[in-house]
């Protein structure tokens, strides 16, 4: 299967649920690494379409971070 746009590396996607293991010795197979990957950039997707939206709605041309403060409440609540 071809990647089609950015994709998450499988460090830092590792990195970042690391942070929040209590116990250090944790493993994460990469299996669950691929798939906590594709979940980011469904996520990371989603918020720039809401985003977009959301400017569009407000009757802008550019989309700030205001438009993300915005939609991020109910995007969270989403997932």
């Amino acid at each position: 299967m071809e990647e089609t746009g950015a994709v998450f590396r499988k460090e830092l996607v590792s990195k970042l649920l690391h942070l929040h293991f209590k116990d250090k010795k944790t493993k994460v197979s990469g299996d669950a690494l691929q798939l906590m990957a594709e979940l980011l950039k469904i996520f990371v997707v989603e918020a720039a379409i809401r985003s977009v939206r959301q400017a569009q709605a407000e009757g802008l041309a550019r989309v700030d971070v205001e438009q993300l403060e915005k939609v991020l409440p109910q995007l969270l609540l989403d997932f």
